[in-house]
């Protein structure tokens, strides 16, 4: 009887592979594992490395929300995020569709200039913006700021969308306009909840580098009362060295980390479908 013979490098192959995916697993429950007992801990147990010895201690959260004012910059974050995720939907939608659909003059070239602005790293720009900001004296306002979230993401979610508008073909627009759709309906009622998967995946990206994002609304908002949770965060961590409160530092941090973490956890599915989706060509 002739045995297969066992094929090794394949399986070593895999093996590191499953063995770093299980290390860094094993690393980052431990270290999130930790910050949130750390959270429900005092300061002075988190030092002496007895965390949960006393107990829990729910008034943490309580005093970061409130007197960390971590309540006002999920608050601020909230509405710079949304808001700056509906504009940048609104202008990116119809972009895409007009150049994956519609032949014009100059089509190619504004195609070409959507992808070379994604090779533009922000901060070559954000100088010459503060500069321009503070000479119309427009600093801590909240609109510049949903603003300049809306302009550094629509290049990025145009030219994402664009290629799930070319994978829908071309008889859908067909039969919607030979029953009297319009252009504006076929796109907004026809097209565009074919194209979902790409709206909510690009949707999802975008909600979090605006919810993580840190160095524009440094630069752009001074006002306490309008940073958001990044800046918040930060401002919070220097004040440790005269407060020394590190409980409520890491209850913030839990609070911060939540929201991001909870809308991964439910829509991974759908980001994972929406960027394969996009490959596909119908």
């Amino acid at each position: 009887m002739n045995s297969k013979p066992i094929r090794i490098r394949p399986f070593l192959n895999k093996l590191w592979g499953y063995l770093a995916v299980c290390f860094w697993l094993v690393f980052t429950i431990v270290l999130v594992g930790w910050i949130i007992c750390a959270s429900f801990s005092t300061t002075r147990e988190i030092f002496s490395g007895k965390l949960l010895n006393s107990g829990f201690h729910i008034e943490n959260y309580t005093r970061a929300l409130f007197k960390n004012n971590v309540a006002l910059y999920l608050t601020n974050s909230v509405f710079y995020t949304l808001s700056s995720c509906f504009l940048i939907l609104l202008i990116s939608i119809p972009a895409a569709y007009v150049i994956s659909r519609y032949l014009f003059l100059g089509r190619r070239l504004l195609q070409y200039l959507f992808v070379a602005s994604l090779g533009i790293p922000t901060v070559m720009i954000t100088m010459p913006l503060y500069s321009l900001i503070v000479r119309m004296g427009l600093l801590n306002y909240r609109a510049v700021l949903i603003f300049l979230y809306t302009a550094i993401s629509v290049p990025f979610t145009t030219y994402f969308l664009i290629s799930f508008f070319v994978s829908i073909p071309l008889s859908i627009e067909e039969a919607a306009t030979i029953d009297g759709c319009t252009d504006d309906k076929t796109l907004w009622y026809i097209m565009l909840p074919i194209a979902s998967p790409g709206v909510l995946t690009v949707t999802i990206f975008n909600f979090i580098s605006i919810w993580n994002e840190y160095f524009i609304s440094l630069m752009f908002i001074n006002d306490s009362k309008l940073r958001q949770v990044g800046v918040g965060l930060y401002s919070m961590v220097q004040s440790m060295t005269y407060t020394g409160d590190w409980s409520g530092l890491f209850a913030s941090v839990i609070l911060v980390f939540l929201p991001t973490f909870v809308l991964y956890l439910f829509l991974s599915k759908y980001i994972i479908g929406g960027i394969t989706a996009g490959g596909v060509k119908g």
